[in-house]
């Protein structure tokens, strides 16, 4: 990359989704840390409503609820001709194009790393940071997501799967089968989500109708999977084609289990690297390349497993292709151990978008 040359890459954030707090903390790093002599900095924020903003003019210091506050212009998302955004204003006049290198998208969630926002900017011709379209959508759905990694031998927790409206009308049914083929303690969770959003544990029957209707409030999918006692491993990924796996860390949850609030809210114990063999941490970056692949992800991911560590045995609990980077978030805290610190990984993450965005220019998409 020419640093003679700043690139002009858009940072996204904020979005529709439950995790709008998150991805504005997520985006307070970034800005904080991105190399400003190799990029120029276009801020975009999605409101909570749809609204896609130009902030122009960000104070110091840069923090989520100074994001939250900011307003801009309103921006519509161009053609491949305008090469990134076009303002408009109250009447719908259109102003100049905001012309973008490349966008680095942190809206997690849905309407963020499900796949919509991937397909826009693909249509748009924008290269984007991390997984495409079908890599994004399977990685978010946790049903196709288990399936995907069953059909490549990677182990996870047992689980069925409903929706929402075959709950409303066989709740009893539901409640046996959860008993007789998962049974207890289990998680109930929506299948799209991120953040621990929605996810209860039931440790007895009588909990279980609470945990479906709250993981229903979020998804009309709802997975139930079968607890596993173990250690809360994680692995980060980084790269396309050749993907590579950072030091393994391990989270302490704050509560009973990683929930949102032991993410956020409360003080979880994040330890750097995971005390473990020196085979399990081979085993657990090998297994999250493996995910990583399986997906056909790209950019990053960060992997999360569970080790039972009696039985020896590690089991893919999920792969994350939008993780967090706030100040507390694992992916870049795994990286910095690795050798990577914060501001060099975001520059790699722009290189990756680029250079996949490159490959991919490469395809035809007509018989002329």
């Amino acid at each position: 990359m020419n640093t003679a040359s700043p690139k002009r890459v858009a940072v996204l954030f904020g979005g529709r989704s439950a995790e709008h707090e998150v991805s504005l903390a997520s985006a307070a790093g970034v800005l904080q840390h991105i190399d400003r002599n190799r990029f120029q900095v276009v801020a975009v924020k999605v409101t909570r409503e749809g609204e896609w903003l130009l902030l122009e003019e960000l104070s110091a210091p840069l923090t989520a609820e100074a994001l939250e506050r900011a307003t801009g212009k309103t921006l519509l998302v161009g053609g491949p001709e305008a090469g990134g955004f076009i303002p408009v204003d109250e009447s719908g006049r259109s102003g100049a194009a905001v012309a973008v290198d490349a966008v680095l998208p942190l809206l997690h969630g849905t309407f963020g790393e499900d796949g919509t926002l991937q397909g826009l900017l693909a249509m748009a011709g924008i290269p984007c940071a991390g997984a495409g379209v079908a890599s994004s959508a399977l990685s978010m759905d946790k049903v196709l997501m288990k399936q995907i990694f069953f059909q490549n031998n990677l182990p996870g927790a047992d689980y069925i799967w409903f929706t929402r409206s075959a709950w409303m009308e066989n709740r009893k049914r539901i409640l046996v089968g959860i008993a007789d083929e998962i049974g207890f303690p289990c998680f109930v969770k929506p299948a799209n989500g991120g953040s621990s959003v929605g996810i209860s544990k039931a440790a007895i029957p009588g909990k279980l109708p609470a945990a479906v209707e709250t993981a229903a409030a979020y998804d009309r999918k709802i997975l139930v999977e079968k607890a596993i006692q173990g250690r809360e491993l994680e692995c980060a990924v980084l790269g396309n084609d050749h993907p590579e796996a950072s030091v393994v860390g391990e989270i302490l949850p704050g509560n009973e289990f990683y929930d949102y609030e032991a993410k956020y809210v409360t003080e979880s114990g994040l330890v750097i690297p995971a005390v473990i063999s020196d085979d399990v941490a081979g085993r657990v970056r090998a297994m999250a390349v493996a995910a990583f692949t399986a997906v056909d992800c790209a950019g990053l991911g960060r992997v999360d497993f569970l080790y039972d560590e009696a039985a020896d045995r590690l089991y893919v609990n999920e792969i994350n292709t939008l993780p967090g980077f706030t100040p507390i978030s694992m992916y870049p805290k795994l990286w910095e151990a690795s050798g990577i610190p914060f501001s060099r990984l975001i520059t790699r993450l722009v290189e990756l978008a680029l250079e996949r965005h490159a490959e991919i220019a490469g395809t035809r998409y007509s018989l002329q």
